[in-house]
């Protein structure tokens, strides 16, 4: 099941076999302004993963949002399990994150050819 409302995406997903794994995932999100890196998003990824309780925070400037979100949440997933077992990407099956881009994009005014920060692409 997944669901998404702007700010908010939740996430389930059911183990299919032994190797497998489930998650059931709220994802909020809300831009703020950082008093050192500005305007940006601030995530709350929280729910359980494989049972287990999950609760990250973080905040990524608007010249990093759009590019790593998902890759940042989707690695911050992947802390919460065993290995060898690999959580997929968050984006790859649902397409709710296509709405939830747009949502940031429009939260934020991003617009092609904004500025990056050089000290963010190191």
């Amino acid at each position: 099941m997944a669901q998404f409302h702007p700010g908010h995406v939740h996430i389930e997903r059911i183990a299919l076999n032994s190797a497998d794994h489930s998650y059931d995932l709220n994802i909020e999100y809300e831009a703020v302004q950082d008093p050192g890196e500005g305007l940006g998003v601030a995530f709350h990824m929280h729910g359980s993963i494989e049972g287990k309780p999950v609760d990250e925070t973080f905040f990524l400037a608007k010249d990093q949002v759009l590019p790593s979100f998902l890759m940042v949440l989707s690695r911050k997933a992947q802390a919460h399990l065993e290995p060898p077992k690999k959580f997929e990407t968050l984006s790859s099956p649902h397409k709710l994150y296509d709405a939830m881009f747009e949502d940031i994009r429009e939260k934020l005014h991003v617009k092609s050819g904004d500025p990056i920060k050089p000290e963010h692409l190191e």
